[in-house]
């Protein structure tokens, strides 16, 4: 019974997933080309506390009580794209990092081999050669 639990859970989980914004922006930015977009998304937090605001102040206001659950997914959604920036600026500069010291350990290998810098940059073209 716990097996079938968790695998409906986990189908239910991944099914929804593909359809949710947020989750979709953040599986986005999670890349190693979009780890450069963390921080601008993060504006995006802003239109999400608006709205659970706005959600909030209607069911205080004698709206549905059903208001309360979206202005709490709101406030979730908002709170995930808040910590995505910091974490994926903390992930692009460890790359980083990485991508430089490979480049500063090839470059030594490269010279070595007596392929000069200036050449390894241009390709050279099966026809131009005579």
């Amino acid at each position: 019974m716990f097996g079938l639990i968790c695998a409906v859970t986990a189908r239910t989980h991944f099914a929804v997933r593909r359809f949710m914004p947020t989750n979709i922006v953040l599986d986005a930015i999670h890349t190693r080309r979009g780890l450069k977009w963390g921080l601008p998304v993060m504006v995006l937090a802003v239109p999400y506390a608006l709205a659970s605001v706005f959600c909030a102040g209607l069911a205080e206001a004698g709206g549905s009580g059903w208001l309360n659950v979206l202005a709490l997914l709101f406030v979730w959604n908002a709170l995930k794209l808040l910590v995505a920036g910091p974490v994926t600026l903390i992930r692009l500069l460890r790359v980083r990092g990485r991508e430089a010291q490979a480049r500063r350990r090839m470059t030594p290998t490269v010279l070595r081999n007596g392929v000069g810098l200036e050449q390894s940059t241009e390709p050279v073209f099966s026809s131009m050669r005579a």
